[in-house]
């Protein structure tokens, strides 16, 4: 899987959860063990990681924003995970981990 497919699974969520309020948010996720939130919250962290690794860069964790935030997030560490022009396998593990967590919300 390459940028393109990766955009594609990014987008798919973002619509999906884009206009969810806090009560949506707060909602179990079908794995039943965490929130909605933090499965998008897991998934921001996931993407920051592997642009920070490709970047060469020390990992950071990401601020902790209002629930309703997370698909402004999820944009900007799917951007900056881009920018960095990782290895395919990254992009692919990346694309998987959000139709993951796209299939678990």
């Amino acid at each position: 899987m390459g940028a393109n497919e990766f955009e594609t699974a990014v987008q798919r969520l973002i619509t999906q959860v884009g206009h969810w309020e806090a009560s949506r948010w707060n909602a179990p996720a079908a794995a039943g063990d965490t929130t909605r939130a933090e499965a998008v919250r897991k998934l921001v962290q996931q993407l920051a990681d592997a642009a920070a690794d490709a970047e060469q860069r020390r990992r950071r964790p990401i601020p902790r924003l209002a629930d309703t935030v997370l698909p402004d997030q999820l944009r900007v560490m799917a951007d900056d995970l881009l920018i960095a022009e990782p290895p395919d396998d990254v992009l692919s593990s990346a694309t998987e981990a959000v139709s993951r967590t796209r299939t678990q919300l």
